[in-house]
């Protein structure tokens, strides 16, 4: 791809309203798991992330949760391999959902922690992604869950665990759910966001064997590199130095769940860009990497009125081969909504037309 002008763009999120659906006062009398299966069912509307990705319920049952979503060619980044924070973006459900299937009617459910280990990429060969959570341990206040990521041939991609708040549906909220009116459904005959054709860049080899991390990540600062997934979520690059990148998304409405937050699974996923694109500026050409795991720490809720979340990452340790990055999601107020920290695989003179498979790698490589 030539340096010509910066490039801009709307992101799929900002292009037209979401459909404004919160679920309404009928939720607040099912248990977790009656609200699950109706869900499952479709017997109640499907919230804006839903319609954004096609992430939704295929199995519930009592202490379990299964959700899949198609491996949309939105997903891809600039190498066209998924992001590993696709992988949690996908997992951030059942594991909520499985916890909330032994809740009593009216209790919320908030994710505290997601932890994910990363063994094999995704793309869009894996037809589909599909996350099985089931709950480990509960009390009346805390719950332990976790899920399996497979893609649509069986093969194991990753392993996540969270713990989650149980609390009482906040008097607010509740009141406000019991005045929802009917929710609007989308009648402008246009196709789900994640059905439509894919936009941004994806470089060949060529690009990726001759051209430093650092220069890409400037193409992306000034609007000339925008893979996908970034066009996808609204990702965009604002600031950057060797092992430090700023990048900032707009607090669509299309990232509500039906309560009206915004999915904890789109932070994981905000997390884990910044925690990409910080690496890629320390990698030479020629020189493949891999995530290895995330661990994201949940703040705070993240409503629409929030305007934009601010993520700077931050590498603190460069070994050998093992890189390990943190990274702060601020909202537009400036307080913190989220800590997150990455470790990510390192594969010196490695070209990415060889797929990384960290259960590969890690038995003969050894980390810094």
């Amino acid at each position: 791809m030539s340096d010509g002008p910066a490039a801009t763009f709307v992101p799929v999120t900002l292009r037209e309203p979401p459909p404004q659906v919160q679920w309404g006062p009928e939720a607040l009398r099912m248990s977790g798991l009656e609200l699950m299966r109706a869900a499952r069912d479709r017997r109640l509307p499907e919230p804006p992330i839903t319609t954004l990705t096609g992430l939704r319920p295929t199995d519930v049952g009592l202490g379990k949760t299964t959700f899949a979503m198609p491996a949309s060619p939105w997903w891809q980044s600039g190498a066209g391999v998924f992001l590993a924070g696709t992988l949690a973006f996908v997992a951030d459900a059942p594991l909520g959902c499985a916890i909330l299937t032994s809740a009593p009617p009216g209790t919320a459910v908030s994710t505290s922690q997601l932890s994910v280990n990363f063994l094999r990429p995704a793309g869009i060969r894996s037809q589909i992604l599909i996350a099985r959570g089931r709950l480990i341990h509960e009390t009346r206040t805390t719950g332990l869950a976790e899920a399996f990521i497979e893609d649509g041939r069986g093969r194991l991609l990753a392993h996540a665990t969270s713990r989650c708040i149980l609390s009482p549906i906040p008097a607010a909220l509740a009141e406000a759910l019991a005045g929802q009116q009917a929710p609007a459904i989308r009648t402008n005959g246009q196709p789900a966001p994640h059905l439509t054709a894919p936009e941004g860049e994806v470089y060949g080899q060529e690009v990726w064997d001759t051209t430093p991390g650092i220069e890409l990540m400037r193409r992306f600062i000034d609007g000339r590199f925008s893979p996908p997934v970034f066009r996808l979520m609204g990702i965009r690059g604002i600031g950057l130095s060797e092992g430090e990148m700023t990048v900032a998304m707009p607090v669509s409405g299309w990232l509500l769940n039906a309560f009206g937050v915004v999915y904890g699974g789109s932070l994981a996923l905000l997390a884990d860009a910044a925690i990409t694109v910080a690496t890629v500026t320390i990698v030479p050409p020629a020189t493949a990497f891999s995530p290895l795991d995330l661990k994201i720490n949940y703040l705070r809720p993240v409503f629409a009125a929030d305007g934009e979340l601010v993520a700077k990452a931050r590498l603190v340790h460069r070994g050998r081969t093992i890189t390990v990055v943190t990274c702060e999601i601020v909202n537009a107020a400036g307080k913190v909504v989220a800590i997150a920290s990455g470790s990510v695989l390192i594969l010196p003179g490695r070209p990415w037309d060889r797929p990384v498979h960290v259960e590969d790698e890690l038995v003969s490589t050894v980390g810094g």
